[in-house]
């Protein structure tokens, strides 16, 4: 039996995760700048694939955010729990990647 599939599938699997995590660390940006050209007061007119889009990342997004919501309240108007979830999020992925690709 020979390392060197295994030692690629392990760095494939690694790969796979750190592009996942980007992928998610991007969409929650997407989401905050969403939401604050929203609270700029900024309207569109509706459009039914900027309503996909908009669904979609709430559906995907606000469930992880939510868990930092529930344990960090709003200082004034503003809400670090995407701050903190994104910086959870980085931290995990990278000790995980790192724990995989061994």
């Amino acid at each position: 039996m020979s390392l060197v599939p295994l030692a690629t599938a392990r760095q494939d699997i690694a790969g796979y995760v750190d592009a996942l995590v980007l992928v998610y660390t991007i969409l929650i940006l997407a989401y905050i700048v969403s939401q604050w050209v929203f609270a700029a007061g900024a309207r569109m007119p509706y459009n039914r694939a900027v309503d996909a889009v908009l669904t979609f990342l709430r559906d995907v997004v606000e469930p992880y955010l939510r868990l930092f919501r529930r344990f960090i309240p709003p200082l004034g108007p503003v809400d670090v729990s995407p701050i903190v979830a994104v910086l959870v999020l980085q931290v995990v992925g990278r000790i995980v990647v790192g724990l995989v690709a061994g």
